[in-house]
């Protein structure tokens, strides 16, 4: 039945190896662990008198053991723990060699497996604890782990301390029953806790793949709009306001044209990488297509917003080696009423953007709003629109 279990797992990882993103790491590794157990119990099954059959067994359920570990560090984008995975193989190898060949003794081969095998187990519960996300997923995963572990852990004592009874799997009796019912189904189950962590891994790269732009790795639209939303809540909840920037590329045409895409595309993400350092942590950036990005300044008055954009337009107009120059303009918009709309505020940044562009871009305005004065900018505000 592990076999059987371990066979089917098998091609089940190796087929999602196949099919999910390169992102998630791992699976391969575990798919050749698997068909490694199915190989040792092929030559446990033998039957030689020999001691080679079950040199060789120990040998790859011990490399079986060890890839399930590689698998899982590379999934957690850490460093594959070779060293220790053909370390705990050769001391395996010696000691397990020595109570089979030496002085043959079948409870001590059975606790020195026990207790290497446990290594890694052990390894792999701090790795899952370690770095696993908090979710429902890490925990079944690690709970798994744990289980198998302490199984392994108590058969190595039992093989230290009461010899032969109770570890013959042959035999009858309570720790034989659970042995292999545990082993049984914990091939199973562990194989479908590691797919459970690369399942919830695979929906965060879809949902993020969802509300990022792929060139410039800010929100696209949808993300924007779910972000706003929670933003939107919070203000009428806590009774604050926020300022939106709609900022656009001058000329972006013109450098596509005299440059090439290619540079273009250098263009927008060094737009997007510039103005993310001069945002906040609390501020959200987007990209809304083409040349032109957003800006949502929660919390955030007209006073500090322009600050704001008067740091982004000085840090973009300075000059980078791998870019040629250009500059933006920017319009602004505060919300001050939570009955506005997200299209109602995008409308009046956009009408401030087209103004700022037709007199004469490199340069911000603020879009009019119903709280300010006849011309729709407060007039501390109005000669700094100008500039």
């Amino acid at each position: 039945m592990a076999t059987l279990m371990a066979g089917a797992m098998s091609v089940v990882l190796y087929s999602a190896h196949l099919s999910f993103p390169k992102e998630i790491q791992g699976m391969r590794e575990w798919s050749f662990g698997l068909l490694l157990l199915v190989a040792g119990a092929m030559f446990y099954n033998l039957g030689d008198s020999t001691y080679i059959p079950k040199m060789c067994a120990n040998s790859v359920l011990i490399w079986a053991l060890g890839f399930m570990l590689i698998g899982t560090e590379k999934f957690y984008e850490l460093r594959p723990s070779w060293m220790l995975f053909h370390g705990i193989w050769l001391v395996s190898m010696l000691t397990i060699g020595y109570w089979l060949i030496f002085v043959p003794n079948f409870s001590y081969r059975v606790a020195a497996f026990s207790y290497l095998a446990s290594i890694f187990y052990l390894r792999l519960i701090y790795l899952i604890w370690k770095h696993g996300e908090p979710h429902f997923s890490t925990r079944f995963f690690r709970a798994l782990m744990i289980v198998q572990a302490l199984v392994v852990l108590t058969r190595g004592v039992l093989a230290s301390i009461n010899g032969e009874a109770h570890i013959n799997l042959l035999a009858i009796g309570p720790f034989q029953s659970i042995y292999l019912a545990t082993g049984h189904f914990m091939i199973l189950l562990m194989t479908v806790g590691f797919m459970t962590v690369c399942t919830r891994r695979l929906q965060t790269i879809l949902e993020r793949r969802s509300t990022l732009d792929p060139l410039t790795e800010v929100l696209n639209r949808r993300g924007f709009a779910d972000i706003y939303a929670k933003e939107h809540a919070l203000m009428r909840r806590e009774g604050t306001f926020m300022t939106m920037l709609n900022i656009d590329i001058d000329y972006f045409k013109k450098i596509n044209d005299c440059h090439g895409h290619a540079v273009g595309d250098r263009v927008l993400i060094d737009v997007a990488q510039v103005i993310a350092k001069a945002l906040r942590a609390s501020d959200h950036l987007a990209r809304f297509g083409g040349e032109e990005f957003v800006v949502l300044l929660p919390a955030t008055g007209l006073d500090r917003a322009l600050h704001i954009t008067e740091r982004i337009q000085t840090a973009l107009r300075a000059p980078r080696p791998d870019v040629p120059s250009y500059t933006v303009s920017v319009g602004v918009a505060c919300q001050t009423s939570a009955e506005e709309s997200l299209d109602g505020i995008l409308v009046r940044a956009d009408k401030a953007l087209y103004c700022a562009k037709e007199r004469g871009r490199d340069r911000y305005e603020i879009a009019p709003d119903a709280a300010f004065t006849g011309t729709g900018v407060p007039a501390r505000h109005q000669d700094r629109a100008r500039a």
